[in-house]
């Protein structure tokens, strides 16, 4: 096979990055916009040496589970890779995926539930990081998804999945920006002064959180005119912040915010406890499907243990922490981020949460120093796992369970194998929650027996 050879395939399966998979001549072909049970011609767009990638050129007979895409712009946009499979199929693929996470890297036999759907699946994503560049010749800002393996900006004007606020704050910023001196994002020459936008909506009041993140150490006063020519246009908007981020880096949010009109927070709401949410927030981005999950490690909690001690790691604003307090004795939360641990003592008071203690550090270094243990210990690490050092502190403090909440089946399955090397052992089944609709991601929550 070579590089723009056309070919008729079968497509026999899906991959963990949603590409449908197909062979030829012993060689594995990872097809986009391609289902299983889809026959397609597609075109060769780059050869490995032990793999190809190609794209559908067009559908010659559609999978039984093919079915109309949820945007038009499913095709280009980097976002929603599943967009064009029924609802029901993702979430099996999914389960297919995660049990294949568990059996080719972890080495592990563990039944996988099927997928926890979403509430929602459109205008379920709550929050919105959109990067922004202008056009060579007008300066037209232009904001949305980049193109798969792309910095190619779709410049997306509707997007099913979100909140259609959104769309219409996006368009605004825009049509206005020019209108204030406020230029898009050069990449490749580190100039201009927007870089991206982010959007946070509460799914409880339906108010957004504004942050511009702009290539300067400080804001400037055409920066702060548009700031507030925003939060008048719209009732919605609590607040527009300002996101300092001069780096050259492909991380989005820089260390430093400012409010320059309104509030520096949104409030949402998960199992009756009541959250703020700010620029530098990580908070989850379909607020419905977190709720099922808060749920699920309350509910299994309280089954399972009376008063337990609890230890939540990597805990951000403390969501864990908080909404299972009411079934604990004590929790102690451990988070590096400030800003979230600040954020954190205010939320806890807010709600009159009292059996808490927050501790800003890194977790590697808490688990090193700490000599209490505890009955329960909930690791939400982010995409790249838990160290192999705070793994084995986490099996050092547990004299019960280790609850595991990960976003990624490779690094989850990866721990678990660690975990039962260690003579950990998986109690149950792993349930998937579907947090991201119409995308190859999934959330697992796994329980470990400390034996």
């Amino acid at each position: 096979m070579f590089e723009n050879e056309e070919l008729r395939l079968n497509i026999e399966n899906f991959s963990n990055l949603g590409y449908g998979i197909a062979r030829r001549d012993g060689q594995v072909v990872f097809v986009s916009n391609a289902c299983p049970g889809d026959e397609v011609d597609v075109k060769i767009d780059k050869v490995c040496k032990n793999y190809v990638y190609a794209s559908t050129q067009k559908v010659i007979t559609p999978s039984p589970h093919r079915t109309e895409s949820v945007c038009p712009l499913q095709k280009v946009c980097g976002s929603c890779q599943l967009g064009f499979i029924d609802y029901e199929y993702q979430l099996e693929l999914k389960r297919q995926n995660v049990e294949d996470a568990m059996r080719k890297i972890g080495g592990l036999e563990v039944e996988v539930n099927q997928p926890v759907p979403s509430p929602q699946t459109l205008h379920y994503r709550h929050k919105i990081q959109y990067p922004v560049s202008e056009t060579k010749n007008s300066k037209r800002i232009l904001a949305g998804y980049y193109k798969q393996k792309t910095h190619e900006i779709v410049n997306i004007k509707y997007c099913p999945v979100q909140p259609s606020i959104c769309d219409d704050i996006v368009e605004f910023i825009r049509n206005k920006a020019f209108d204030f001196g406020i230029s898009g994002f050069n990449e490749k020459k580190h100039s201009g002064d927007l870089r991206h936008i982010v959007l946070r909506v509460s799914a409880d009041s339906g108010k957004v959180l504004v942050t511009l993140v702009v290539n300067a150490t400080q804001s400037f006063a055409r920066l702060r005119d548009f700031a507030q020519s925003i939060y008048d246009e719209f009732d919605v908007v609590s607040g527009v912040c300002a996101n300092f981020n001069p780096k050259k880096t492909n991380v989005i949010l820089g260390e430093k915010s400012e409010c320059l009109c309104g509030k520096d927070y949104i409030i949402e709401r998960i199992l009756g406890k009541t959250f703020k949410i700010g620029a530098n927030t990580f908070f989850q981005i379909n607020p419905k499907s977190a709720e099922n999950i808060f749920a699920y490690v309350k509910k299994h909690i309280s089954e399972n243990f009376d008063r337990p001690t609890v230890l939540d790691a990597y805990s951000g604003v403390s969501a864990f922490g908080i909404t299972v307090s009411d079934a604990a004795q004590m929790v102690v939360c451990v988070e590096e981020n400030t800003s979230s641990c600040n954020l954190a003592h205010e939320i806890a008071r807010e709600n009159k949460v009292k059996n808490i203690e927050i501790n800003n550090m890194d977790a590697g270094k808490f688990f090193a120093r700490e000599e209490r243990k505890f009955d329960v210990v909930i690791l939400d690490p982010p995409r790249s796992g838990c160290t192999q050092e705070s793994l084995d502190n986490a099996l050092k403090v547990c004299t019960g369970q280790i609850i595991y909440v990960s976003c990624n089946p490779a690094t989850l399955a990866r721990d678990l194998k660690y975990l039962t090397e260690k003579g950990a052992k998986i109690s149950g089944s792993i349930q998937p929650f579907d947090m991201f609709c119409h995308t190859y991601h999934i959330e697992n929550v796994a329980i470990i027996d400390i034996v």
